[in-house]
């Protein structure tokens, strides 16, 4: 490490320092000056620092935004222009998440549970910085075990305990799988570096010990990314968690993890993509990916029409979306990854504000979630039915919502990657799955909207500000990105020039 420039990497690790002191000053503040304060207060209080330390983490990304070389880190940390962009997404949807947490948490651990969402947030953009696969392991497991607890955060409910336990076997399995994987990828590379392995395995035969470090590196990452069959977690923890808790795992550890198994993928070994074309099938890892999709897209989607409970219902459209993102992914290309980026930013933020509007039905039908719990919606809280319109029509993919433009962008990479029309096929079954989604969030609409209250009147529903507020900015995020996604786009392709791609 003698050539390790700490300089460099400390300016390049400024908006995770931040974080950290962020998370530490709200439990130093919520155990010192408030601890004889009122609940009300303590959340006022540490929710604004918890705020004003994303804020301070984003501007500090902005200050420290002149390149540094991939060099002067020896290949550690990226803090590229990309990576930039990642980690202000991730910033926002977890200031999303604190402005959620202020009013949607029952708990009274205020500082604990702030700390926590902070530093699930500091694993995420450790994770997106990460270019070291033991680097990406640490970011993994510190990711996974603050969202392990944060799921079951409320222990006095047996359903969030059980959620939790649930979550954190099958990523206890997880983990063993991505870290085995990894050491065989040491082993036949002898190298932890993604650019240095690129390399080597470009010069290397393919062969059985490298196909089994791409499956159990692709089983890790699938749990993440809640793909089937690696989603059996997510139903059980969506439905049980904390709503604000819910969201973070919905929108940005899906992010993160959708960039670094891109990144591992089209950086670490972009020669092995193979070919997923009917009658041309060339091994690699764009078939395994090929066969992750289709098979998220069936479950996801086929599980979602029988739900009743809104939140379950959520957990199985995630799992839909895992498997449009790969497209992206499989197209191993700038267009590819682009396209997956925009594609999981713009489903992240609808997803934090489907849970938005959940917390507000649950907090006004004592803790409820199910299809019925949301009729009358548009009557008790007009705006709030607005925005879970805009929500749910964009996450269906129906214009001029942000998710139209997402999913057709990762249609048209998909095509793209590679002969003419070559994995149309699987293009064809995602277009078709997507009328599918359609039914089951049209029924969702259709409680809020068409179906009466049982209860006798119209009497209008009180939405906390936070609340209120948080669903205006990810509804009008979702609406503006779709009449102008070239707003994102623009951004998204000076990222990608500035970053080599």
């Amino acid at each position: 490490m003698s050539g390790l420039d700490y300089g460099a990497l400390v300016r390049g690790a400024a908006a995770e320092l931040v974080l950290l002191a962020a998370a530490l000053a709200v439990l130093g503040i919520d155990r010192g000056a408030l601890r004889e304060a009122g609940l009300r207060v303590r959340w006022w209080v540490n929710g604004l620092v918890a705020a004003l330390g994303c804020a301070a983490a984003a501007a500090a990304l902005w200050l420290f935004r002149a390149e540094i070389d991939v060099g002067a880190v020896q290949g550690l940390w990226a803090v590229d222009a990309l990576t930039r962009w990642v980690k202000w997404v991730l910033l926002g949807l977890t200031l999303l998440t604190v402005g959620l947490s202020v009013r949607a948490t029952r708990t009274r651990q205020v500082g604990e549970y702030l700390a926590l969402v902070l530093l699930a947030a500091v694993g995420m953009l450790v994770l997106a910085g990460a270019e070291d696969l033991l680097l990406v392991f640490v970011a993994l497991e510190l990711t996974s075990l603050t969202l392990y607890v944060l799921v079951g955060f409320e222990k006095e409910r047996p359903a969030a305990v059980e959620a939790a336990l649930k979550y954190f076997l099958f990523g206890s399995v997880a983990a063993a799988f991505t870290l085995y994987g990894m050491s065989l990828l040491y082993g036949l590379t002898g190298t932890i570096r993604l650019r240095e392995m690129a390399v080597v395995l470009g010069a290397e035969p393919v062969g059985l010990t490298l196909w089994t470090a791409l499956v159990m590196v692709l089983v890790g990452l699938g749990f993440k990314v809640a793909a089937a069959p690696f989603h059996l977690w997510a139903p059980d923890a969506y439905e049980a968690a904390p709503t604000p808790s819910a969201a973070l795992v919905a929108s940005g550890s899906k992010v993160a993890a959708f960039f670094v198994l891109a990144k591992l993928l089209m950086v670490g070994w972009p020669q092995g993509t193979g070919s997923a074309v009917p009658g041309q099938w060339v091994s690699g890892w764009a078939v395994v990916l090929a066969g992750l999709s289709v098979v998220s897209l069936l479950w996801g989607n086929l599980a979602a029409l029988v739900q009743g409970n809104v939140r379950r219902l959520l957990a199985y459209s995630a799992v839909a979306h895992a498997g449009y993102a790969m497209l992206g992914v499989m197209a191993n290309s700038r267009i590819g990854l682009a396209s997956l980026l925009y594609y999981v930013a713009t489903y992240a933020c609808s997803a934090v504000g489907a849970f938005g509007v959940v917390s507000v039905v649950e907090a006004h039908r004592r803790g409820a979630a199910r299809l019925e719990d949301f009729a009358g919606l548009s009557r008790h809280a007009p705006e709030v039915a607005i925005c879970l319109m805009i929500y749910l029509l964009s996450l269906a993919g129906i214009p001029p919502l942000a998710g139209f433009f997402g999913k057709f962008y990762v249609f048209v990479a998909a095509l793209e990657s590679g002969r003419p029309l070559g994995v149309l096929w699987l293009v064809a079954a995602a277009i078709l799955l997507s009328t599918v989604s359609l039914y089951y969030y049209l029924q969702v609409l259709k409680q809020a909207w068409v179906r009466a209250p049982e209860e006798v009147g119209s009497q209008r529903w009180h939405v906390p500000w936070e609340v209120r507020l948080t669903l205006w900015v990810t509804a009008g995020a979702v609406l503006v990105v779709g009449l102008f996604p070239s707003l994102v786009l623009r951004s998204l392709d000076k990222a990608l020039t500035g970053s080599g791609f």
